[in-house]
């Protein structure tokens, strides 16, 4: 790389976060507007004076909106517990067991992940209807969770492959068996990976729709996303009380990512490098 390019490089990269932030900071600016001065000519960049009657109205006021926070709330911790159980001992058995055919279940996740959401919504709506799913916090998490599991044994499984035998055979040595071994010796070790695929899973879940409007029609388990498109209809949109309602939601998403994006960062690229 030559000495020009390596100058250009900042700037190429302030550049882009540039384009990435500019809907980020219309949504908060708008949201802190008043209906009137919205689609001001020319548009205001720095709202003057900013007001919080969109948070009063749309978000603190609003009971549907709350409903839709603690039920995204329900759905992502649910995903994300219920993602770990199954993924940690899947992901250690492809790793570490003499179990046939992993390239097949491995092309098979990957092959899970590549199919839109939308194209799962309706068969599960069938199923689930059978069953008593439709309308539940237990159909959106296992459907959140079709997703969510193949991507967690992705990830995980690199991390596991990457523990040396050693290891594990001299904690068998000292009294631990198979299961033993994995709880007190790979999952420590796979820390990194675990808060990676704990934190994907959760955002994944929290900003989940198709599922959430397909399988929950009952408003009383819509989460916050699908409460959200409803602000949208026939008598107008109110687009500060809709990015107010957006900001909110997102919120989650970027404490999230401020406290863990060491790890979000370190497993995901650790994780592509160790298998």
């Amino acid at each position: 790389m030559t000495t020009v390019s390596r100058r250009l490089l900042p700037f190429a990269a302030v550049l882009i976060t540039a384009v990435y932030l500019i809907p980020v900071y219309w949504m908060l600016n708008t949201s802190f507007k008043g209906a009137e001065d919205i689609f001001a000519t020319p548009p205001d960049l720095i709202p003057l004076p900013p007001t919080i009657g969109s948070y009063a109205s749309a978000v603190f006021s609003d009971g549907d909106i709350a409903r839709g926070l603690l039920n995204s709330g329900i759905i992502a911790v649910g995903t994300t517990v219920v993602t770990l159980l199954v993924a940690l001992p899947a992901a250690y058995a492809l790793a570490r067991l003499r179990v046939r055919f992993v390239s097949a279940f491995l092309m098979l996740f990957l092959a899970v992940q590549m199919v839109p959401s939308v194209n799962l919504a309706l068969p599960m709506f069938v199923l689930f209807s059978g069953v008593g799913l439709v309308n539940s916090y237990v159909g959106l998490i296992i459907a959140n969770c079709s997703l969510a599991v193949p991507l967690a044994i992705t990830i995980l499984r690199p991390y596991f492959l990457a523990i040396p035998e050693e290891i594990v055979e001299a904690a068998k040595i000292d009294g631990c068996n198979e299961l033993t071994a994995f709880w007190r010796v790979a999952v420590p070790v796979s820390t990194p990976g675990i808060i990676t695929v704990g934190a994907v899973s959760f955002l994944q879940a929290w900003g989940e729709f198709v599922f959430g409007l397909a399988l929950a029609p009952d408003e009383r388990f819509q989460p916050v996303t699908v409460v959200l498109a409803g602000i949208t209809n026939a008598f107008g949109t109110k687009w500060n009380d809709l990015m107010a309602v957006s900001a909110i939601i997102a919120l989650p998403v970027i404490v999230l990512f401020i406290f863990l994006q060491r790890y979000i960062v370190a497993g995901l690229t650790e994780g592509a490098t160790k298998s």
